[in-house]
């Protein structure tokens, strides 16, 4: 196996045993860090320490990262002006932070049979929205709730 030393130096190539021995007297650990390798390559190093700098990296990389949250914004398909109003301007602010917005139209009794109100509802919603988003899911049923779903544009452009 190829046997790298602490500081990044190549060893060459040796047995197990030898390269156990080597990492032995240095008072150090042997880590394999490519198996698949021809041949496996193995480094001679402080394996505690090796794991908490694997683990700062990713913490750090989590740090960089922006969680796409979903947040929901509930109608009815009778609403008022006012309310719609109020569920817009939520819509917008979640939009504007940078989160999903999944619109959801609930039908009880028999509202369900104009369906179509609430598919206004959405397309007015999606319209007075066009600046901040795009239409990730469009308008569907799933029971008795018509859903869909809105991105940030920004985050859309970010994923092109």
């Amino acid at each position: 196996m190829l046997v790298i030393n602490a500081n990044g130096d190549k060893l060459g190539v040796m047995p197990l045993r030898e390269a156990i021995r080597t990492a032995f007297d240095q008072n150090l650990d042997l880590v394999e860090v490519a198996p698949s390798a021809k041949p496996p390559v193995c480094r001679v190093l402080d394996y505690g320490r090796f794991k908490y700098e694997m683990a700062k990296r990713e913490r750090e990389t989590k740090k960089k990262q922006k969680v796409l949250e979903m947040k929901e914004v509930r109608m009815r398909p009778n609403i008022e002006e006012h309310d719609f109003l109020v569920r817009l301007r939520s819509a917008q602010k979640f939009l504007r932070e940078g989160d999903k917005v999944k619109a959801t139209i609930m039908f009880r009794g028999r509202e369900i049979v104009h369906a179509d109100i609430g598919q206004a509802l959405l397309r007015r919603m999606v319209e007075d929205c066009a600046d901040l988003c795009i239409v990730e899911r469009d308008p569907h049923l799933e029971g008795r709730h018509l859903i869909m779903i809105l991105a940030p544009k920004q985050a859309q452009q970010q994923a092109e």
